[in-house]
């Protein structure tokens, strides 16, 4: 789904005025007013909401899967990346001046068949896939903006075999590898 300007900022102001709900206790999103001028909105998209304060990671949740309508999954999901990020304290009124909300969109993730962990490097595109990793129950994913911290395949993975909460070496267990893209949207 490509967007133009107009609804990318759209994407952005739904993200924080549903934060914002939160803190003033009022209705701030028409939905059926957004719907009827954007009928967009109702597709079904999976979201991701990343928020950063001074460039720093304050909160990230999403779907990795479409599985409701776009305006749906965007504003719960801005709404848990603000308050129910487990990793960090929930938002305050204070900080929502210092935030950029930033508003990825995903494809369906797909399966990429691997032979070996070389064969893997060769197929993963650092900065463009996204990486679902999945072995025995545990699962992780990294959205592509990650590359831009991790830079090396090796500490990508690394971080993502973390992440799942299975050893740095995980890779060698052959686990399980979707990828995706995303559209970024940011303030």
């Amino acid at each position: 789904m490509t967007l133009t300007n107009e609804q990318k900022k759209l994407l952005l102001q739904i993200a924080k005025k549903a934060i914002e709900e939160e803190f003033t206790q009022k209705t701030l999103i028409d939905k059926d007013e957004l719907v009827k001028n954007n009928p967009w909105l109702l597709k079904e998209q999976a979201v991701f909401v990343t928020l950063n304060k001074n460039h720093n990671l304050r909160g990230c949740i999403g779907s990795i899967i479409p599985h409701r309508a776009l305006i749906d999954d965007l504003i719960a999901n801005a709404k848990a990346a603000a308050f129910s990020d487990p990793r960090f304290n929930p938002l305050s009124k204070e900080e929502l001046k210092d935030i950029e909300i930033e508003v990825s969109l995903l494809t369906v993730p797909k399966e990429l068949l691997y032979k070996d962990i070389e064969d893997l490097r060769n197929k993963i595109r650092p900065m463009v896939d996204g990486v679902i990793l999945q072995l025995d129950g545990y699962q992780a994913t990294f959205l592509p903006q990650v590359w831009e911290d991790l830079k090396s395949f090796d500490e990508f993975f690394a971080h993502l075999c973390l992440k799942a909460s299975l050893p740095m070496d995980c890779l060698k267990y052959h686990p399980k590898i979707y990828t995706y893209q995303v559209e970024k949207i940011e303030e």
